[in-house]
């Protein structure tokens, strides 16, 4: 394939983007529009899939140029359910008096769109986190900074929650939004190297 390919992003996530780039991808970012809190699917990890390719549908239905299109969403099944960004300061607070001790597995879908062909490749990358016990002061502390309102399952690795983290099993960078390994695997399906879509 062309290494003049470019890569659009349909997430208005700053960690995906910043993954992206760390990555050597300059995407340009779409924003879906998607309503999320529309779709359902049985399972977390389901739903995860089911809200990637809606996102990576959205946006590559209003390309015409061949690019390429990398929809993502993540939720934490805990139990079972899964788990968005929290509605208010005290679904947050709730969730974390219920993560806390405890291991929740963190999935997040991919899809990925070849607008040139319509071809598509999708599936769901699960990391296991383990959480520790927030002190109440730390929590609340936490839940003050609002960064627990603006990523899924109310926490994330790559900000002030990361010390509340004991550990994780698998990729860290799905944790934080996008599995590199995952996307590499699914562009390989498509016919198209990560490598050939560096720009740096």
């Amino acid at each position: 394939m062309s290494a003049h390919r470019s890569l659009v992003l349909a997430s208005a996530s700053p960690a995906r983007l910043g993954l992206l780039r760390q990555a050597g991808l300059d995407p340009k970012v779409i924003v879906s529009g998607v309503d999320e809190d529309a779709l359902s699917a049985p399972t977390p990890g389901e739903l995860a899939l089911v809200l990637a390719e809606a996102k990576a549908d959205a946006v590559a239905a209003g390309l015409t140029d061949g690019q390429l299109v990398v929809g993502c969403d993540s939720v934490l099944d805990l139990d079972g359910r899964a788990l968005g960004k929290p509605a208010d300061v005290d679904d947050a607070r709730r969730r974390w008096q219920a993560m806390a001790g405890r291991a929740g597995v963190l999935r997040t879908g991919h899809c990925v769109i070849d607008t040139a062909t319509g071809a598509r490749a999708a599936a769901t990358a699960s990391t296991v986190v383990r959480f520790g016990h927030p002190e109440p002061e730390e929590l609340e502390a936490y839940l003050a900074s609002g960064e627990p309102l603006h990523v899924a399952g109310a926490f994330t690795l790559d900000g002030r929650s990361a010390p509340f983290v004991e550990g994780i099993d698998g990729d860290p960078g799905n944790v934080i939004g996008l599995s590199l390994p995952l996307l590499r695997k699914l562009l390989a399906e498509l016919g198209i190297r990560i490598t050939d879509l560096w720009t740096t």
